[in-house]
This record gives structure tokens, C-alpha cells and sequence, in this order.
């Protein structure tokens, strides 16, 4: 069953230089208690598109067209995009949150990491106790491994492994269904990424919750996440499970980026990087925007725009058609 459907979501920046076209016509579905992974190059536009499905996006970022249809336990429906200012700040938290990219610049500097996460109780459970609230934020920071003493600690007293897992454990706060995680092992060291993703896992069984994992790195990918979904130039480009793409990789740039890192097992194989850069998304290339760095693109490859049809977007694998 889905909890998150996205059908159709367009994102622009509108500057005076012309509009950058950031996401284009993406439609994905997060199953409930799946973690779906959402890789691609930078300026790909993953992170935009989750500041549209959480509804975080500010000018000049405008929300263009599509819908975030959110289904809740009860069985009713509603739309992201159409939620007033105060059932958006009900919605957050409560059924959808965040973990950013960067935890020592989205942690407040200036408040501790126990009264932060009293915060988020305070304002969405205003009918939990002073005790309550501190039994709360004790047991949520054990849960990701940090000790309760450290509740008093401030972000930069903690290393950067413990201020993700404080971030986490914000998100956790109010057992929402769905949180997305935007590169939250960034500059971590592999030691501590391998942390963090065995406490996303386990935390994921425990809680139950669904989890868009939002990485450049497709190997982590492979690792953690039950689908992938491979972004390019606003669009998607491929999805599938991560065993599926990691055997078996249908679009061009996905192989590339399988290419563009080592396997611990098998034989030697020299590394290969994808050639040229994104396009600039003010004035994508015609059809495809892969194929000026595509090495078996084909002449209709320039003209003609693939759309995503049995998992790729791609004239050579899947014939769909045009959109």
C-alpha cells in the first residue's frame, strides 16, 4: 500500500536570467515502511523535489504542477499541495518529517539538543507533561545511540555522527510516517555512514515509518534502500529494486554511475566516469537530455523526449513513446 503518491510534480526557479525547469513531470509512489532511494548527479534535482513533497520550498522556487497525495492509517487522502498554513504545520512532524542534509547548520547553534527536540513536542503534543516531554526526549536520543546525559550538550559539543543522530531522533519526535532524509551521511567518514544506515534500518523496522533516502552515492544506495529511483535533468530516469539495477541497469547514466565506483567482489575493472556535465535545466537539450553524454544514443535520441514506461526512460529499452 502507498502512503506518499507523486503524480506529475513540476518545480521551477523563475530568475531573471531565464526559468530553470528543476523538476519536470515526476511521478513516483513510496510504499509504506519502504525506504526508497532517490540518487543522481548534483543539480539533478533530488533535493528540490523534497522540498516539494515536505513543502519547504521558498521563492524563487514555484511548484508548477503535479500532486503529493499523502494516505493516511485511517484510510483518507490528502493533498500535500493544497493543505492551508495550519494543516501544513499540523502535517509536519506529525505524518511527514525531514533530516537535512547538513545536522550542525540545521540544529539551532544556541539551544541544546534536548531542548530542541522538546520544541517539536511542545508545539505538536501540547497535551504531554514537562516529565513526559523530558522521559520522551531521553528515550528518543538512547534510541539513536546517543546517551540521555547529552540532552543538555549544544550541537557543537557533539560529533558529527551524534548531531545526525540528534537530527534523527527531531524527526522521530512525534512517529511520523514518512521522513525524508536529504544526504544525511555527508562528510561523515565511511566508519560512522556505516553507523547511521544500521540505525536507519533498525529504526525503520521498530517504528515503521517509510524513508526517501536522498544520496549522489548509488552504492549507498544499494546498500539500504528496497527501490531506487535515478534522477537526471528534473526527471526520472529509472527506478527499480536495488538488486534490479544493481544486476541488471537499463538507462545509459544509470550504468554510468554503476560504473563510476569499484565492486568489493569480482574481477578488476578499470573505473569509468560519465562524460561531459548536467545540462543547464534554463535550456535543456532536446529530447533526451542524456544524450549529448550518452555513447549509444541514436538520432532520435535529439528529437525525442522518452517518458518513464516499465521502469526506464529510455528510446533504446522501452519504446513508450513521447511525452
Amino acid at each position: 500500500m502507498n502512503v506518499l503518491e507523486i503524480r506529475d510534480l513540476g518545480v521551477d526557479y523563475l530568475s531573471g536570467s531565464g526559468t530553470v525547469h528543476a523538476v519536470t513531470g515526476v511521478s513516483l509512489d513510496l510504499r509504506r515502511g519502504e525506504i526508497l532511494g532517490l540518487a543522481g548527479e548534483s543539480g539533478s534535482g533530488k533535493s528540490t523535489l523534497a522540498g516539494a513533497v515536505a513543502r519547504l520550498l521558498r521563492p524563487p522556487a514555484a511548484i508548477t504542477s503535479g500532486s503529493v497525495v499523502y494516505h493516511r492509517q485511517d484510510g483518507t487522502a490528502v493533498d500535500v499541495l493544497t493543505l492551508q498554513k495550519n494543516e501544513l504545520r499540523a502535517f509536519r512532524w506529525k505524518e511527514l518529517a525531514v533530516v537535512f542534509q547538513s545536522a550542525m547548520n540545521s540544529l539551532n547553534p544556541v539551544g541544546t539538543v534536548g531542548a530542541q527536540i522538546d520544541d517539536v513536542l511542545r508545539a505538536h503534543a501540547p497535551r504531554m507533561s514537562r516529565d513526559e516531554r523530558a522521559e520522551r526526549t531521553a528515550e528518543l536520543l538512547r534510541r539513536v545511540g546517543i546517551s540521555a546525559d547529552r540532552r543538555r550538550s549544544y550541537p557543537h559539543e557533539l560529533s558529527g555522527g551524534m548531531r545526525q543522530r540528534a537530527a534523527i531522533a527531531i524527526a522521530l519526535a512525534l512517529n511520523p510516517e514518512v521522513i525524508i532524509m536529504d544526504e544525511p551521511t555527508t562528510a561523515l567518514d565511511v566508519v560512522v555512514q556505516r553507523d547511521i544506515l544500521h540505525e536507519i534500518r533498525a529504526l525503520r523496522e521498530e517504528y515503521g515509518f517509510a524513508v526517501v533516502f536522498i544520496t549522489h552515492d548509488l552504492s549507498l544506495l544499494m546498500e539500504i534502500s528496497d527501490r531506487i529511483a535515478i534522477m537526471y535533468a528534473g526527471r526520472v530516469v529509472e527506478i527499480g529494486t536495488a538488486r534490479g539495477l544493481h544486476e541488471g541497469a537499463r538507462h545509459p547514466y544509470t550504468v554510468g554511475l554503476l560504473r563510476s565506483f569499484p565492486r568489493l567482489h569480482g574481477p578488476r575493472e578499470e573505473l569509468l566516469g560519465i562524460p561531459g556535465t548536467p545540462p543547464d535545466l534554463r535550456s535543456p537539450p532536446p529530447g533526451c537530455a542524456f544524450h549529448p553524454r550518452c555513447g549509444v544514443s541514436v538520432a532520435a535520441c535529439s528529437s525525442v523526449v522518452p517518458v518513464l514506461g516499465d521502469g526506464v526512460a529510455c528510446l533504446l529499452n522501452d519504446g513508450t513513446g513521447v511525452s
